[in-house]
């Protein structure tokens, strides 16, 4: 298999990982999609575990010709396979922020794309700005948060100069992508045009650091009452508030489906946690496995995070109450039953501790 580096020469990663999208035909197995599959590709209850790599840039590939998006933008259709392929390649295998994390990420926005009727509110070029920044968002991560980045000084946030450094980090991955003739999916769009989508892209994967979270949701907030969607502000903002709302919705999911993804990210932090405890850096307590559980860590999440900007945006699509507001309504309620039992158990184990050491002072 013929590959080739970024011909733009720049180290991109701290252990001088390069670029390496496929010049050739691409040649991952052709999955035809049911009729079952199309269906559920548009529901936030899709089963995102069931699928090989291939089957998932499949199902990106359809989304990409059902929006409409190869014909909008004059997309040569194996460049779009090419492209796929060449992100794929450029996630690596952290146990969260991998391939599959982008694919549920990317679902879900072609979920609420269809919930909450996008396609009547707003153009084709957001439909590609929406569903390319997702696909996009978490290129290159390499599976240690922004916080690590900075207290450990590494090359990214000196590079990026400590503001978002891994968001500027795949933002930047994603344009070297498209930089190569060959993975270029907008290379039939003019110049102009592609300068608007290139800043609209980067705009949106900037918006996922969640040090921004609260300013965003509160500049959400004042325009949500009075959303005009002839007012670009008020689009620009929309879509960085629905691009957040993809990137952490595991818990809009079925229990079935979500929980693993729990499991997953305190992998990842507490293989974070470990290497700073062993470098001498602050370690947050949610991700040191001596002191959280997969209750505490999703109850104020879910309570604080969740629940108010998928409200907020409740104002605007009504539609999403019954299936994304309420799944995170039950899956709070869901890990506070959960807490309540460890801490009983905690509490059972203390008492029988207690009764213990009375019994030897007694002896």
């Amino acid at each position: 298999m013929t590959r080739v580096n970024c011909p733009c020469k720049y180290n991109f990663s701290d252990d001088g990982k390069k670029l390496t999208p496929r010049r050739d035909v691409p040649s991952y197995p052709k999955y035809t999609l049911s009729q079952e599959t199309i269906e559920a590709l548009k529901k936030p209850t899709f089963d995102v575990w069931h699928w090989e790599h291939n089957e998932m840039l499949s199902c990106l590939e359809y989304m990409y010709h059902d929006l409409g998006l190869v014909r909008e933008f004059n997309m040569n259709p194996i460049t779009l396979k090419r492209w796929l392929l060449g992100i794929q390649e450029n996630y690596r295998s952290n146990p969260f922020h991998n391939f599959r994390h982008c694919f549920c990420v990317s679902q879900m926005m072609y979920g609420m794309i269809h919930l909450c009727n996008l396609q009547e509110k707003l153009t084709l070029t957001d439909m590609g700005i929406l569903m390319t920044a997702a696909v996009c968002h978490d290129l290159d991560h390499p599976g240690y948060n922004n916080t690590y980045q900075i207290n450990a000084r590494t090359e990214l946030a000196v590079r990026y100069n400590d503001i978002s450094p891994l968001e500027n980090h795949h933002c930047a991955v994603a344009f070297q992508i498209l930089c190569l003739p060959e993975c270029n999916i907008f290379a039939n769009v003019d110049l102009e045009a592609f300068k608007q989508i290139r800043q609209a892209i980067i705009t949106l994967i900037l918006a996922t650091d969640m040090a921004r979270h609260g300013e965003i949701l509160e500049s959400f907030k004042q325009k949500v009452d009075s959303f005009d969607y002839a007012n670009e502000e008020h689009v620009t903002c929309l879509k960085m508030v629905l691009i957040k709302c993809c990137d952490i919705s595991n818990e809009v999911r079925p229990t079935e489906v979500a929980e693993p993804w729990v499991d997953c990210l305190l992998e990842e932090y507490f293989m974070q946690s470990d290497r700073e405890k062993c470098e001498g850096l602050p370690v947050a307590p949610f991700m040191d496995r001596d002191k959280v559980t997969k209750p505490t860590a999703q109850i104020g999440f879910i309570k604080f995070v969740l629940i108010p900007m998928f409200e907020t945006v409740m104002k605007l699509f009504p539609q999403i109450e019954e299936i994304m507001v309420q799944p995170l309504r039950d899956s709070r309620d869901h890990y506070e039953e959960l807490k309540q039992i460890d801490d009983a158990m905690t509490e059972k184990k203390k008492t029988e501790n207690m009764s213990l050491v009375s019994a030897v002072v007694t002896v």
